[in-house]
């Protein structure tokens, strides 16, 4: 590792934590309560805006039953063609598409393929506001009561203070991408207006 990726280590946990506790189907206050660390400490830690200190990532890899390794980046990966995802047990692979250090961020995500449908996805809520983009397979968002299955090219948008959750809503695997902003920031397209329809 170089020195800039040493130092961008702590900062990039960030979702890495988010995904081995949302694999847990664990709550921040349920974290809380068993590690000591306050909730809001864990939602700025996951959003980027508080580096982990090594005790707290002792405590968390702990609880959440994940090495070192695989919440620093540098775990070994069983696929050639997936080097860089992150895995969290046998349903969920995350890869950081940024350095996670604050303001808007972007991983992708990968579920394997399932044998049987599976139950209701477990929902989550925290500060923020987040970007959903199918690009392979089928995905189902549980977004508060609502459930929906996105194929790929698919886009959802929502405020994460909803409770949510995602699973394979099909038998191939799915892959997704995610833009999360941990203060609500939403994306701004900048393009212009479609045009009206134009005279023959």
């Amino acid at each position: 590792m170089t020195g800039d990726d040493v130092a961008g280590t702590p900062a990039a946990m960030g979702p890495r934590l988010r995904a081995a506790r949302e694999h847990r189907g664990s709550t921040l206050t349920g974290v809380s309560r068993a590690t000591g660390i306050s909730p809001s400490t864990l939602s700025r830690i996951e959003t980027g805006r508080r580096k982990p200190t090594l005790e707290v990532v002792l405590r968390l890899a702990k609880e959440y039953g994940v090495s070192l390794d695989e919440l620093a980046g540098t775990a070994p990966a069983a696929e050639p063609r997936a080097s860089a995802l992150q895995r969290f047990g046998d349903d969920k692979a995350v890869l950081p598409l940024t350095r996670y250090v604050g303001g808007l961020h972007a991983h992708k995500h990968v579920l394997p393929a399932v044998q049987e449908p599976p139950a209701r996805p477990r929902q989550a809520s925290h500060d923020g506001w987040e970007w959903l983009c199918v690009l392979y397979g089928r995905l189902w968002l549980a977004l508060g009561d609502q459930d929906l299955v996105l194929s790929a090219g698919d886009v959802a948008e929502f405020d994460t203070r909803d409770p949510h959750g995602v699973a394979n809503a099909g038998s191939g695997p799915v892959e997704y991408l995610i833009m999360f902003g941990p203060q609500g920031e939403r994306l701004r397209p900048r393009t212009p207006p479609a045009p009206g329809p134009r005279a023959r």
